[in-house]
């Protein structure tokens, strides 16, 4: 069996109705295995609304929903031609 069709089987209930699944939750060290950047650098993008925000699920606890990352992931793969490098890197002529 797949893993699709394990999710989907784990999903049915008694009563054959399909509830969808809870979204994953990750939290920073999880966030920071998949993105190769440093935390800091996470906070500033998700400030400037460049990486998706975080919610707290507790005073002391924030997490990311994976499905939210890997729409990121996805987004950052597509080429944009017009991309430029970081403020500041390139001096002016």
């Amino acid at each position: 069996m797949t893993a699709a069709k394990e999710t989907h089987a784990k999903s049915d209930d008694a009563d054959g109705t399909n509830r969808p699944t809870p979204r994953r939750m990750l939290n920073e060290t999880q966030v920071l295995q998949l993105i190769p950047v440093s935390r800091t650098t996470l906070y500033r993008m998700e400030k400037a609304g460049r990486f998706p925000k975080s919610t707290y699920i507790s005073p002391n606890r924030r997490v990311w929903y994976e499905d939210e990352i890997v729409a990121w992931q996805n987004a950052v793969d597509e080429f944009d031609p017009h991309r430029a490098r970081g403020k500041r890197r390139r001096r002016e002529a």
